[in-house]
């Protein structure tokens, strides 16, 4: 791929950096990314492995000293799927900070291409253990469960329709670029869903306190050969008609008074004690 020239940048209002303006702001950019089709990758780390999982960027704004390794990694991304020329913008850090209206993270941003979802079903075949998330609202709660996803071999998410964007920057941060590497979606509607899930040999199991909730080892004991894990929002849980069109309740063991987990945290356990 050839690069066109790196371009140096003074002005925070500078039109060409529109992708990068009010990073932010979350309300804003969670409606904005997804309508435009792209998405923000903060840091080398993080751009690499969005560019191994052959997501195409559509520019990059980056501190000095970070240049060459990005130049690196746009010249290796070019040998393996041309896409056109890529703009590199270079700034110093105050300008960066002005811009995007915090300390980047490593000195580096991309504006990526937001890549096609498959449809459930593409990620259900030949599936042995799914997560879905239920309106999670923290996009720091969706990051962690992605990299413990990708960490203790969960074969794909679904994510319901009111659920944080796993793509938004903050979430991508957090899971370390994983969200490339663990297969998503979105399933809806939600939860007419699970049908959809049961109709494809998954037990459904909801992960919730209810009385008749069965703790997860006994669950692991006799696990079924296809199983989807359901995370409910921060607070509130699952909803109650997600909880009762599940196959079963489980719940996570508790002591010292403790009630419940934060979920990302819960996801982790889930995962490990299923893997």
């Amino acid at each position: 791929m050839r690069l066109v020239p790196v371009i140096p940048v003074a002005d925070p209002a500078d039109e060409r950096l529109a992708d990068y303006v009010r990073l932010t702001d979350v309300a804003l950019r969670s409606r904005s990314e997804p309508e435009r089709g792209l998405y923000i990758a903060e840091s080398s780390t993080v751009l690499r492995r969005a560019l191994a999982a052959g997501h195409r960027p559509r520019s990059v704004l980056v501190e000095q000293r970070w240049l060459a390794d990005v130049e690196v990694m746009l010249a290796a991304f070019g040998e393996r799927a041309p896409a056109g020329d890529v703009p590199v913008f270079v700034a110093d850090r105050p300008v960066l900070e002005a811009i995007t209206g915090f300390h980047v993270h490593r000195g580096a941003l991309a504006s990526m291409h937001r890549p096609v979802l498959p449809a459930p079903s593409a990620l259900l075949d030949g599936a042995r253990r799914v997560a879905v998330l239920e309106d999670l609202v923290d996009h720091t709660n969706v990051g962690a469960v992605f990299r413990s996803a990708a960490a203790l071999g969960v074969d794909a998410v679904l994510v319901t329709p009111r659920c944080a964007d796993p793509f938004y920057r903050r979430s991508v941060r957090v899971s370390m670029g994983t969200v490339f590497q663990v297969p998503w979606t979105r399933i809806a509607p939600w939860p007419a869903g699970v049908a959809e899930l049961r109709a494809r040999g998954f037990t459904v199991a909801a992960l919730a306190l209810s009385d008749d909730a069965v703790p997860l080892d006994e669950f692991v004991a006799a696990i079924p050969p296809r199983v989807a894990l359901v995370l409910g929002a921060e607070g509130d849980g699952l909803a109650p008609g997600t909880v009762s069109a599940a196959d079963v309740v489980v719940r996570i063991p508790m002591a010292g008074e403790v009630d419940s987990l934060n979920v990302a945290a819960a996801s982790a356990v889930a995962f490990w004690a299923t893997r």
